[in-house]
């Protein structure tokens, strides 16, 4: 029988915690297996099914930020504890959330074209920043500065330091923006759109310098390789299904593969060369996957919506998916940097079910 939390429920709850997840050692030549199961299951009412939001990201300080209807909640991975970090009122909904790649800022982008900027540490808003014109769905950061991309087409660049709102605005989508990655480097900045068009551009454009259009569906699944320089994956949408792999170096068409579904996000392993990606119409999987041969490591099912959302730990062994099921779902993937260079099982903790609020 399965313990269900909510993200909704302000209290700590005694589950097994990240720290039980580990990793036994058997055959060398025995392949990895990846557990199918989630390993935890957070019940998250409210949570959307819209393609084009980014609802869930994970801190480098192991803090889980869902936006659930107009409300930001906080689950510390570490403790279970969950926190309402704001409520934006009944005239206003979240529809993206950011964390910045150190401390405890918080961006957040509403239904209003508004972003707001949060120190998570103390439950405190630092300013509200302006600029778009329609709700803001995706959001990047890079060091000190913000991209935030709107259903307005347009991409607004931040520096949060600056008195301005918006220090430049990046120009080019024919429709609304729904995928923003920085590249590990902070060189390159790869958008995608509801124009099925994916557009990379650098530090100074307001001109896409690469522009991309062989999907034939939005693209809002994006990931930078962090194992090689200027290697991005794009996934498309519905009438797509295709993950395709540029050289943005060389400014080529590296592959493409169709997975046969709708194509939701992308994330790289940091500690191997494997990718996750996550699916909607019609089979709601997530895949993982071995590059570059792209030969499928394990397929899990278990999401009965569009498997919209995900982040990943910041160890780099765990991913979240989030669905319009109404649940977030952990599940242990990738290896620990540790034993990447050994073939071992990842053992995953008994599931743990509760409810976030």
């Amino acid at each position: 029988m399965e313990t269900r939390q909510s993200l909704h429920s302000l209290s700590p709850f005694g589950f097994d915690d990240m720290s039980d997840l580990g990793v036994s050692n058997v055959a060398i030549k025995t392949p990895r297996k990846v557990s199918r199961s989630p390993y935890k299951v957070l019940d998250a009412p409210a949570l959307q099914d819209d393609f084009y939001l980014n609802l869930v990201d994970w801190s480098s300080h192991n803090v889980l930020a869902v936006g659930l209807g107009n409300c930001v909640y906080l689950w510390n991975a570490c403790s279970s504890k969950v926190t309402k970090l704001c409520d934006l009122g009944n005239d206003d909904g979240v529809c993206s959330v950011g964390w910045a790649h150190r401390g405890t800022h918080l961006a957040i982008g509403t239904s209003n074209g508004k972003v707001q900027i949060w120190d998570a540490s103390r439950c405190k808003r630092i300013r509200t920043m302006e600029g778009h014109r329609l709700r803001v769905g995706a959001l990047a950061w890079s060091s000190s500065m913000l991209s935030s991309g709107s259903r307005d087409k347009s991409i607004l660049q931040r520096d949060i330091r600056a008195r301005e709102d918006f220090v430049s605005k990046l120009s080019g989508h024919k429709s609304e923006v729904c995928g923003l990655k920085w590249s590990y480097d902070n060189r390159e900045l790869a958008s995608g759109g509801n124009d099925n068009r994916l557009f990379v551009w650098n530090q100074h454009s307001s001109q896409p310098v690469l522009k991309y259009c062989d999907h034939t569906a939005a693209v809002k699944a994006i990931a930078w390789s962090p194992h090689l320089h200027g290697l991005l994956a794009s996934g498309g949408g519905t009438a797509d299904r295709c993950i395709r792999f540029w050289n943005t170096t060389t400014n080529s068409h590296l592959s493409c593969i169709d997975t046969g579904s709708q194509v939701c996000n992308l994330v790289w392993s940091k500690n191997v060369n494997e990718l996750v990606s996550t699916h909607g119409y019609s089979q709601n999987q997530i895949i993982l996957w071995r590059y570059p041969t792209m030969s499928k490591l394990a397929t899990l099912t278990g999401h009965t919506f569009r498997v919209l959302y995900l982040a990943i730990s910041p160890d780099g062994q765990t991913i979240v998916t989030g669905a319009g099921d109404e649940t977030l779902r952990f599940w242990s993937v990738f290896p620990s940097p540790k034993s990447q260079n050994t073939d071992s099982e990842i053992g995953s903790s008994s599931l743990g079910r509760t409810t976030i609020r």
